[in-house]
């Protein structure tokens, strides 16, 4: 077969060598066009020439590298942010230092590429170059945003290390996802894509604690031909690595349910009110009365969803809510969801007229504030430090006006 027949450039057979001066442009453009991309490098087995060439394409292409990475990691970032059901912790990405490459591909791949005489060079076998990682908080979270990242690249290969050590009876360590992608057809025709069309690049997936695991795991020297005493301490710690993952999986889970099963116990928490409104009548306490569990204890759970009643267009930050309910329980242990709930019934259309007086000076009552003043108003002595001294003088000397 003549050497102009099959060429690399073209699916098409014998090339006329009579070819027009456009054909032949076209041809030359086609050929430079695969030299930068390395496509006509077909590799030897010379160790030091492959060495001195991937040291030259890292050294030049340096920057190019970083703006694709730059570039892949905000497309990253954006399709995962995009998911709100997805809780990520951070987005980081590097370009691998260029002497790990090198090292990287002697252990791995030199030593079975030359003793079945193929010819190699180290580019092609370095799929992390560019390298990009997702923490997430959830196991459950790192299978979604696979799929999630699927859908918009092509895959070279997944390593899922976390069904490797899962699959294994007595096995632990380091679990995660990685991923060697590249961009797919549609976006390799985009503008912004399109100087990056050829880099692959790594996308490691995995939860907080996976990767908290993975760093302390890297300071640990010797894992595997030393004593068993000192090998069961490493997977045990281990163990209690994954145990923690499952953990706080789990109590996120609960949380869940907690929230779901308050949005309809309203009515339950209004009859305990009622029985609230009795006993202030008669000047008794209803948790001190009757037997111990009659009465629901408040929790933060409990809390929001009387608090989300009287205030249902506010947005109640978790970590203030539980904070707060816990402040209310530490001046009065014994409160209960019904007597908390009867304060601010009983109370809010006083504290909503101090509002409207409060407010005329141009500063503002949030709900927090409005239910310490329900709080206050509803039983002084026992919730006397739950507004400040100033606040409390001031809602004191309101409260005096309103009676001349």
């Amino acid at each position: 077969m003549s050497k102009y027949e099959a060429s690399p450039f073209t699916s098409n057979p014998a090339v006329d060598l009579n070819m027009t001066e456009h054909q032949c442009r076209h041809a030359g453009l086609m050929i430079v066009g695969l030299l930068a991309q390395g496509a006509w490098d077909m590799g030897s087995l010379d160790f030091d020439a492959e060495k001195s060439s991937f040291r030259e394409f890292y050294n030049e292409n340096f920057e190019s590298l970083q703006a694709a990475l730059s570039s892949f990691r905000t497309l990253i970032e954006s399709l995962v942010q995009a998911k709100s059901d997805i809780a990520v912790s951070s987005v980081e990405g590097r370009i691998k230092d260029r002497e790990e490459c090198i090292s990287k591909f002697t252990r791995k791949y030199r030593t079975a590429l030359e003793a079945s005489k193929t010819p190699y060079t180290i580019r092609d076998k370095i799929t992390d170059l560019i390298g990009i990682r997702i923490v997430c908080l959830y196991e459950d979270e790192v299978e979604r945003i696979k799929t999630t990242i699927l859908e918009e690249f092509e895959v070279i290969e997944i390593t899922d290390k976390i069904s490797q050590v899962e699959g294994t009876e007595g096995s632990f360590g380091y679990k995660g996802l990685h991923i060697d992608l590249k961009l797919n057809e549609t976006r390799k025709g985009m503008a912004e894509y399109r100087l990056y069309a050829e880099y692959p690049f790594e996308l490691q997936i995995r939860t907080v604690i996976q990767d908290s695991w993975s760093i302390l795991d890297h300071k640990i020297k010797y894992k595997k031909s030393i004593p068993n005493s000192l090998k069961r301490r490493i997977n045990t710690l281990a163990a209690l690595f994954e145990l923690a993952d499952r953990e706080f999986r789990a109590i996120r889970d609960a949380t869940r349910i907690e929230l779901e099963q308050t949005e309809e116990i309203y009515p339950q928490i209004e009859a305990e009110t009622k029985d609230a409104e009795v006993s202030s009548s008669d000047g008794s306490d209803p948790e001190q009365a009757v037997q111990p569990g009659r009465y629901a204890p408040l929790n933060a759970f409990f809390f929001l969803r009387i608090a989300q009643h009287f205030f249902p267009k506010f947005d109640f930050e978790s970590h203030k809510v539980d904070g707060f309910t816990q402040e209310i329980i530490s001046l009065k242990p014994n409160i209960s969801r019904g007597k908390f709930n009867f304060y601010l019934r009983e109370k809010f259309s006083t504290i909503k007229q101090y509002q409207d007086e409060f407010e005329k000076s141009g500063e503002r009552m949030n709900p927090f504030t409005m239910m310490r003043h329900c709080l206050y108003a509803g039983d002084k002595e026992v919730f006397s430090a739950i507004l400040t001294d100033t606040a409390r003088d001031r809602f004191d000397k309101w409260l005096n006006d309103q009676k001349k």
